[in-house]
């Protein structure tokens, strides 16, 4: 059973960054596509980034520019570097994977079989 743990969650002020981690107990990470999802309580889960295991990257309209998306196949690592934070990325932040080399529609929450526990990230104006 493939497991996540994100870390490095917490509360920031407007203008602030954080750097997410997403460990994944497996043998086989580098042939895994990952993903960042988030969800504030009453809204539905929306994608924020996505590396595939052949290294292409997607991120959504919305953070581009101000989040990086990257990942350690030497430490079974995934990260989300956020910089230039603002409220409205206040959420909960998932990480998931899928083993297979490169998912269509990677932001879509249907393409992932793996999901972390969440973390929090506030950030306060």
């Amino acid at each position: 059973q493939v497991q996540l743990v994100e870390s490095g969650g917490g509360s920031v002020q407007a203008g602030g960054s954080l750097r997410l981690s997403c460990a994944v107990s497996t043998s086989t990470f580098s042939r895994f596509s990952m993903g960042w999802f988030r969800q504030v309580p009453g809204n539905e889960r929306e994608g924020v980034a996505y590396i595939g295991a052949n290294g292409m990257i997607s991120v959504a309209d919305y953070v581009k520019g101000r989040f990086t998306v990257s990942k350690d196949n030497t430490k079974n690592t995934l990260y989300l570097q956020m910089t230039g934070l603002t409220p409205e990325d206040t959420a909960i932040y998932y990480c998931a994977a899928r083993e297979l080399y490169w998912l269509p529609a990677p932001l879509s929450e249907d393409n992932y079989y793996y999901w972390g526990q969440g973390i929090q990230v506030t950030v306060s104006s």
